[in-house]
């Protein structure tokens, strides 16, 4: 459900992060354009309001891709659609990275609220009013806005940033999975309600946003028992993923290729007990990570020599 770089334009790279914008944004931006033609003097302050909020959410979006680069994590490409923007973002298998990572975007709109509020009050004591001014009226709506995105994220449905925090909190009581099933459920409770407010107010964006959300949330969800699942299995402790330190769970949970069924990709050294074929990668359940098997291998522990009397 999420947006690709597939079927989007490529804008530029800054960063080493590749930034995509989706096709249907130029859809979406003629109609919400085109519907507020009567609040300025001229159809260019309406692209220009148009552009200045998704720059914000562009730079929400660097804040969270920015924040998992300086924890070690992956960074690499940021999209943005008509729901606003995903940066895909790969931080390390631990509570506090992942909450940094999260937490960096709404900072983002934090940093910029009281900043927009200051051009906003700066305009109209120089008399652009939002009444009476096109300049005043563009900072205000501008500024509305930001403090819509942040509240409007913060909000704790998963997979919105305030989801996802709550999330990051209690993982570190409970465990990454567990924690994950209860911010999920949490999360499925919330766009109920989100879908209430879109029926009671008629707001089909809102009723769009929400089958979204409740979507992912409930994929999420899935995902989260299915880790449960994993991390309640015995271990293959001789192996440990080189990339995020877990170590495999011992049991059926590799699907072969060719014949389809499942089997124990570390129990067999990669070999499908059904039809023989041979693999010589496997996949991380956590990390998703596709690695060799020589790095796989755990070295054995070292045993300090023992000295004789």
């Amino acid at each position: 459900m999420l947006p690709s770089h597939q079927g989007s334009f490529r804008l530029f790279r800054l960063a080493g992060i590749q930034v995509y914008l989706h096709w249907t944004w130029f859809l979406v931006a003629a109609y919400i354009i085109s519907s507020r033609l009567g609040e300025y003097s001229s159809p260019l302050w309406n692209a220009l309001e148009y552009i200045t909020l998704f720059a914000i959410v562009l730079m929400h979006e660097f804040g969270h891709a920015l924040a998992c680069r300086q924890t070690g994590g992956y960074a690499e490409q940021i999209v943005l659609w008509p729901l606003g923007g995903v940066a895909f973002v790969q931080p390390p298998l631990r509570p506090g990275a992942t909450l940094w990572s999260v937490a960096a975007g709404p900072l983002v709109n934090v940093v910029l609220f009281p900043i927009l509020a200051g051009l906003a009050i700066l305009a109209s004591a120089a008399g652009f009013n939002a009444d009476t001014s096109d300049l005043g009226r563009y900072l205000t709506v501008v500024f509305i806005v930001n403090g819509f995105m942040l509240a409007f994220n913060l909000l704790p449905v998963y997979p919105l940033d305030g989801g996802q925090i709550v999330w990051s909190l209690l993982w570190f009581l409970m465990g990454r999975a567990k924690a994950l099933v209860v911010a999920t459920t949490i999360g499925i409770i919330g766009v109920i309600g989100l879908f209430l407010l879109a029926v009671v107010q008629g707001s089909a964006w809102l009723f769009i946003m929400c089958v979204f959300i409740f979507l992912n949330c409930w994929r999420a969800l899935l995902y989260a028992r299915q880790q449960a699942k994993l991390e309640a299995a015995p271990r293959h402790t001789e192996f440990i993923c080189p990339d995020c330190g877990q170590v495999p769970p011992a049991g059926p949970y590799w699907l072969c290729a060719r014949c389809g069924k499942p089997f124990d990709t570390f129990a067999t050294d990669g070999t499908c007990p059904f039809c023989m074929t041979t693999y010589e990668t496997a996949t991380c359940p956590h990390c998703r990570h596709l690695l060799p098997f020589g790095l796989w291998r755990q070295p054995p522990p070292i045993v300090p020599p023992r000295i004789s009397s």
